[in-house]
């Protein structure tokens, strides 16, 4: 043997060393990534509670059926092989084949979910002659109370390319077919806390790519449950009492921020967009023209009308510049630089002080109030009641509404303020706007002169959330007591504007404010003529019903804020609404019908006997989705 063979022949041996004792545990990991396996097993998701411990959302077992392109072959003969067992629509397919085309060779694609259990033994008995088919079953999410909470508690689809392009690096088990992500509300703002982490699973798969066996197992993590500060039943009162209305409205805590109700008014049913809405369902979501979808209570905003006119006053009389004895002369109108602003009383108020202003809600006070102390100093106080500032909220679009100032002007308008911008802003017209959350907020620190701050998530996974604020406004406590008296009699004075509203829940009563802001600019021509009533003009040139009320007056529980879109005079409509909120949080359900004033009563029945039908019927259906 030569030197040059004996060095080959070592050569060799030194390499089988090298491949078989070495890198034995490499190589034999390299055959194991042939028949084994790793799959991602989805978490479940957190679930969402009401303030007592109800289920706003819940999560629900399902049945799917999944295809792996590089275990099937011939995706289109899998495909039809399985349209034979089970029912498939041609969308179905259709959808299936373009996701296919997205996703990599081993990632699982959803066919089909929501199957019989008798439709996944048909696939199961079929399995060899379906490669790359396998029925799953899964978790999905349901909402138990449908529409009462889909604008605050939101809903969840499955992720789109969308979702995955706002990523920066996509969690991996958004790879599962169809896994849900929230879209909208709580659900998407606490996405990160309910979604959980993955688990994973080792499976053995023969050459055909079917499971042989599970060769290892370790469970994820659940995500995280949330405990809102919503009172499901009141939140049912709230929006069956606002059905056949394009409104809303919220109900606060006056000692804690807890927010109790948020309704807007049509809604939907979030159900539908877990599933796969229908294109007809969407349409005729989407072209409704009283929106259900928008989340009116915190993403409208709207003039405030004459729910403003604290607001004013405290800043004037903060400045010095008004006292609460103080009169203006009210004539019916006030001329401001050769234009005529009318108090919604033509013959006007006569001489009235700050609190008289109020009860009888006299726009000409204000206008002078307004030029007095300027537009600056207005926009100071209404931020510190709560306006034009956007509340930290886990909801989607919470709207900031608008505060507005001489700077606000110049750089977005890019005009300079006019004193009648000023007047305008005095009664809550022109560009101040204000969302039925920021009125109910300014209503409650009104109530208790603190800075109380909006609460809606009480506790995650069981760990109670601290509240925020709650320190005095550091306002002068005897103009703050002169509004609170001036909104209590503009309810429970004969002469109030809101004395139909009043009731007496074992001596508990309420404050409140109407307002009413215009949509449209009324002429000289047509005042002349006379004014046309909201009724006989079209629905969408009416004025915004607003109302504003806390309870009980001498020691405040419950802030209420109440919108009712086009809905005409605040007063007649979008105060009965607000004193019904009211008596049902404070009686803890319907209030005895001796609580409301006698002439009242049989109308109060009436809307007691509708409003509890709906609620049955919806509870109901509540049900039977359970």
């Amino acid at each position: 043997m030569t030197t040059a063979q004996a060095g080959v022949i070592g050569l060799l041996g030194w390499r089988m060393h090298q491949l078989q004792v070495n890198q034995s545990d490499e190589f034999r990991m390299l055959a194991e990534e042939n028949r084994i396996s790793m799959q991602l097993i989805p978490p479940a998701r957190g679930l969402i509670y009401d303030i007592n411990g109800v289920a706003l959302a819940a999560n629900e077992p399902v049945y799917r059926i999944t295809i792996v392109r590089e275990n099937a072959g011939d995706v289109d003969d899998v495909l039809n092989r399985l349209a034979q067992i089970i029912t498939l629509r041609p969308e179905d397919i259709a959808r299936t084949k373009e996701e296919i085309a997205r996703r990599a060779a081993f990632v699982p694609v959803t066919v089909i979910e929501r199957i019989s259990w008798e439709e996944v033994s048909r696939v199961q008995v079929n399995a060899p002659a379906l490669p790359g088919i396998s029925a799953e079953v899964g978790l999905s999410r349901v909402y138990p109370h449908g529409q009462d909470t889909a604008h605050v508690v939101g809903y969840v689809g499955p992720v789109s390319d969308y979702d995955l392009s706002l990523m920066t690096e996509p969690d991996p088990i958004l790879q599962i077919p169809r896994f849900q992500i929230g879209k909208t509300g709580v659900e998407n703002r606490l996405e990160a806390a309910m979604r959980g982490k993955a688990g994973t699973r080792r499976i053995e798969v023969n050459a055909l790519g079917r499971v042989m066996r599970e060769l290892d197992c370790q469970e994820g993590d659940s995500g995280a449950d949330i405990q809102l500060t919503l009172d499901s039943k009141l939140q049912a009162y709230v929006e069956a009492r606002l059905d056949g209305e394009s409104a809303s409205c919220v109900v606060m805590d006056c000692e804690t921020g807890d927010l109790k109700a948020i309704g807007s008014a049509p809604s939907f049913d979030p159900n539908l967009f877990v599933r796969g809405i229908s294109v007809a369902d969407w349409t005729g979501l989407n072209e409704n023209m009283y929106r259900p979808l928008a989340a009116k209570a915190f993403q409208g905003t709207y003039p405030p009308g004459s729910t403003f006119k604290a607001i004013t006053a405290l800043a004037a009389m903060e400045a010095g510049v008004l006292t609460p004895e103080e009169t203006i002369y009210c004539r019916g109108y006030t001329e401001v630089s050769g234009t005529r602003f009318h108090c919604w009383r033509p013959s006007g108020h006569g001489n009235v002080n700050f609190h008289d202003s109020l009860k009888f809600s006299c726009d000409c006070y204000y206008y002078e109030a307004a030029q007095r102390v300027g537009i600056d100093a207005m926009a100071v106080m209404a931020r510190k009641f709560g306006l034009g500032t956007r509340h930290d909220l886990p909801l989607s679009a919470v709207a900031s509404g608008l505060a507005p100032d001489r700077q606000w002007k110049r750089e977005v308008r890019g005009e300079d303020w006019r004193i009648g911008d000023t007047v305008n802003a005095s009664i809550g017209q022109g560009y101040v706007l204000a969302s039925p959350l920021q009125l109910a907020i300014m209503t409650a620190r009104l109530a208790s002169g603190r800075n109380i701050e909006p609460r809606m998530i009480h506790a995650i996974d069981g760990v109670v959330q601290p509240l925020i604020g709650g320190e005095s406004l550091g306002l002068n406590e005897n103009f703050l007591r002169r509004a609170r008296l001036s909104m209590y009699d503009v309810v429970n004075h004969q002469r109030g504007t809101a004395y139909a509203t009043r009731f007496d829940i074992a001596g508990q009563q309420m404050a409140g404010k109407t307002g009413t802001s215009q949509v449209r600019r009324i002429t000289a021509e047509e005042r002349a003529r006379g004014v046309t009533r909201n009724e006989d003009l079209p629905w969408e040139r009416r004025d915004h019903a607003l109302w504003i009320n806390y309870a009980p007056f001498d020691r405040p529980k419950y802030a209420v804020a109440v919108v009712v879109e086009h809905g005409g005079g605040g007063g007649t409509v979008a105060g009965p609404i607000g004193r019904d909120v009211t008596m049902q949080a404070l009686a803890g359900g319907f209030p005895e019908l001796t609580a409301y004033p006698a002439a009242t009563r049989g109308r109060a029945e009436e809307i007691q006997n509708r409003v509890r039908a709906l609620m049955e019927a919806r509870d109901r259906a509540h049900q039977n989705r359970a």
